[in-house]
């Protein structure tokens, strides 16, 4: 249960300073990612995402990931991945999505190859 906590603290870090971005310079966020219409959302999501991320930092400090903690990290980054996919194919938003997608791909590869997955099962 222990072996991986740093897992939770990348991915924990990536979300924290991804969703904070949009909130503290709206600007620069959509200089990269392209210009918004709903700005209320993007905020809401930015407030979600940096949540998630406090709550992974959290637990890769106190050097325990649970269940539950799998299950936040590995289905927020499986929701976010395939939203940009879905709407980057729809032409909705930028293809620079895609390389949020890779990293949300990546979390959920590092989850899924930690060799502490019994271990989270079984507590």
């Amino acid at each position: 249960m222990r072996k991986f906590f740093h897992i939770s603290f990348l991915q924990g870090f990536y979300f924290f300073f991804a969703g904070l971005w949009p909130l503290v310079h709206m600007k620069s966020f959509e200089m990269i990612t392209g210009p918004k219409t709903d700005i209320w959302l993007v905020r809401t999501v930015g407030v979600l995402v940096t949540v998630i991320g406090g709550v992974l930092i959290l637990f890769g400090f106190r050097r325990k990931v649970f269940l539950e903690i799998r299950v936040l990290a590995m289905g927020s980054a499986l929701g976010l991945a395939g939203i940009e996919i879905f709407h980057v194919l729809a032409g909705q938003i930028s293809k620079i999505y895609l390389l949020d997608t890779l990293m949300e791909v990546i979390f959920v590869i590092l989850w899924t190859l930690s060799k502490d997955l019994e271990e989270t099962l079984n507590d």
